[in-house]
């Protein structure tokens, strides 16, 4: 890479201008503040901050380099979004809102029982746990293979937890104290790098191939890589109406009943602005997936004419960006915008686990305040981090997939089980009998685990249910419940 110095200083200030912003947001100590912002949020600022969370690193690499092999096939997906955000905005915010809730699962404790409500922050824990050792995983690889010198065995281990290590701490530096209130402007920050990047090298790709940006889309429509819908296999995980609707629950569950995502929601000063945020971000997002399938169409296209050997999918960007034929402006960007992907993510995650932790199982109430409240509030937040590190290098030691198609795939069996009991407490208006509570932890269990036995049947008559497996999985939980209930009032009538 042509202007190494230059890298490592632009990324050097970036990581200062977070700290500062950190400082600057950070003012305030109660649980609320922490966890909610006082709800003082605008809305736009959300909005734009919630669309590189919901990027990630995931977007910025994986999906660039999935176009390679399924084209413009996630697009059905990213369409079915759509819909789980429209029952977000109509259904779930006006909800949360009116419950004033700062844990979004005190709902399921109300309408079913403590039990349900610690299995559906436990759910969460394990999901957005998870999810954000993807994410960061994918990019701390990359930075490990690409920007830094070759290495092997021991050597490659150290350096990988080093940057893990590195990257967490700097996270936890800036959203210890203001959290969400903290991680609404550095999103917004860090979308904006994110996006910089993406279009400065869709840009730079495209006059490379002696194309003006109103070629551009002529000439990926030509190129063989830009097919949106498939319907020729029913049985096939990428039929493109399965994109469809396990797109439309992936929505409803990664955000609608994601501690995470909905914490920068509640965080608005009122419903209308939360649902003005939905809306707007829900808009633009679809044209940003736009731009990075289109940004790796145009990849795949410089690499054909280069003759430029990629070895991973996840590596097409960093490939192209990093060899250093377009300038010095493209790699620095690049480094930024992965930089930003790194932390957009991440530090959300790690404020709304902190929150989960301390108000679901530690019983912290919102306005706690006082130094030792704070003090072991913060370690929580470290320790979540330490354990997020912890489950990066175990997914290094273990994963030999594609990041994205394993985010989705471990998201439909463990969202699923969110998705049944939030559909069992919002149709069922009265509590249940307290004795039936306890049983709600197994039958979480037992639905994923049906739900993996019935893909794995399927599979032997050529069907697969792909990521469609979620909403599967929480019907298996709803009507696990519904079963439990109905047997529950028959003993209790003595029938």
């Amino acid at each position: 890479m042509d202007s190494p110095l230059l890298a490592f200083m632009a990324v050097l200030g970036y990581l200062a201008l977070l700290l500062l912003l950190g400082k600057k947001t950070g003012k305030r100590g109660s649980m609320a503040d922490f966890s909610l912002g006082g709800r003082r949020s605008p809305w736009w600022a959300v909005a734009f901050g919630m669309v590189g969370t919901s990027l990630s690193g995931v977007t910025f690499l994986s999906v660039p380099g999935w176009v390679g092999t399924q084209q413009f096939g996630y697009m059905p997906m990213v369409l079915g979004y759509l819909l789980g955000y429209a029952v977000i905005m109509v259904v779930l915010l006006p909800l949360y809102y009116r419950l004033k809730l700062t844990s979004i699962y005190r709902f399921l404790g109300d309408r079913i029982g403590p039990k349900a409500y610690l299995t559906g922050a436990g759910f969460f824990l394990l999901s957005r746990s998870i999810g954000a050792a993807f994410r960061l995983y994918l990019v701390v690889l990359v930075l490990n293979e690409t920007v830094f010198p070759p290495s092997s065995g021991f050597a490659s281990w150290i350096r990988l937890t080093v940057l893990v290590a590195s990257l967490l701490l700097i996270i936890w530096a800036y959203t210890r104290r203001g959290g969400i209130a903290t991680v609404v402007w550095t999103d917004t920050l860090q979308t904006a790098c994110m996006l910089l990047a993406a279009g400065t090298a869709f840009v730079l790709i495209a006059q490379n191939l002696g194309l003006s940006i109103w070629e551009v889309p002529k000439a990926i429509a030509d190129s063989g890589h830009a097919q949106w819908w498939f319907f020729d296999d029913w049985g096939a995980a990428n039929h493109s109406l399965k994109q469809v609707v396990s797109g439309a629950f992936i929505a409803l569950c990664m955000t609608g009943l994601d501690q995470d995502m909905m914490q920068k929601n509640l965080s608005c000063r009122n419903l209308k602005e939360a649902q003005l945020n939905m809306g707007s971000f829900s808009v633009v997002l679809v044209f940003v997936n736009l731009l990075f399938l289109g940004l790796g169409a145009l990849l795949l296209m410089h690499t054909s004419a280069t003759g430029i050997a990629v070895e991973r999918a996840d590596l097409l960007f960093a490939t192209v960006a990093l060899e250093g034929s377009m300038g010095w402006a493209l790699p620095v960007l690049f480094l930024l915008g992965l930089m930003a992907a790194a932390l957009s993510s991440a530090d959300s995650a790690l404020t709304a686990l902190t929150t989960s932790v301390c108000v679901d199982f530690l019983g912290m109430s919102e306005d706690q305040s006082h130094p030792d409240a704070i003090q072991r509030r913060q370690k929580m937040h470290l320790l979540v981090s330490v354990v997020v590190g912890a489950l990066i290098l175990i997914f290094h030691a273990v994963n030999d997939t594609s990041v994205i198609a394993a985010l989705f795939k471990m998201a439909s069996y463990t969202y699923g089980p969110l998705l049944g009991l939030f559909a069992f407490a919002l149709l069922r208006r009265e509590p249940i009998h307290p004795e039936g509570d306890r049983w709600i932890p197994i039958l979480a269990i037992l639905a994923p685990l049906t739900g993996w036995a019935l893909e794995q049947w399927t599979q032997r008559y050529g069907f697969s249910f792909g990521f469609a497996l979620l909403p599967v999985n929480g019907f298996l939980t709803w009507a696990g419940a519904s079963l439990m209930l109905f047997f529950q009032e028959k003993a209790a009538r003595g029938v």
